[in-house]
């Protein structure tokens, strides 16, 4: 089996609740929280040519809504997207799952149970 790694930040309730999901499932995981120990602009390249800029950039939370005015009008690109998410760790929708070639975002128990159990 592949190494699980989880990245997100500690006081996620979305990264709490998964990483008690894996917990309560036995689930061996490393668990990277990247406001502490940081994101490298490569891992995200990998992220956004696996799933996608689109579902990385959490438009939905506080972070955006702080700094949308920013990009008013600015057609957001995946090499903007990566600057955005480097500038802003806690726009990085959460969690992120890397599994092998496999990258999951979101919780979601279906998808894990589908992955892991």
């Amino acid at each position: 089996m592949s190494e699980i790694i989880i990245y997100g930040i500690a006081n996620c309730d979305s990264i709490k609740k998964s990483l008690n999901w894996f917990t309560l499932n036995q689930i061996d995981y490393t668990f990277h929280d990247y406001k502490k120990k940081g994101i490298e602009k490569n891992q995200l390249q990998a992220w956004c040519k696996a799933v996608g800029w689109e579902i990385l950039l959490n438009k939905k939370g506080t972070t955006w809504k702080k700094i949308a005015a920013d990009y008013e009008g600015i057609a957001i690109n995946t090499k903007l997207a990566i600057d955005i998410m480097l500038q802003h760790k806690s726009i990085i929708k959460r969690p992120v799952i890397e599994y092998g070639d496999v990258v999951i975002v979101g919780f979601d128990e279906a998808v894990f149970s589908s992955y892991f159990l």
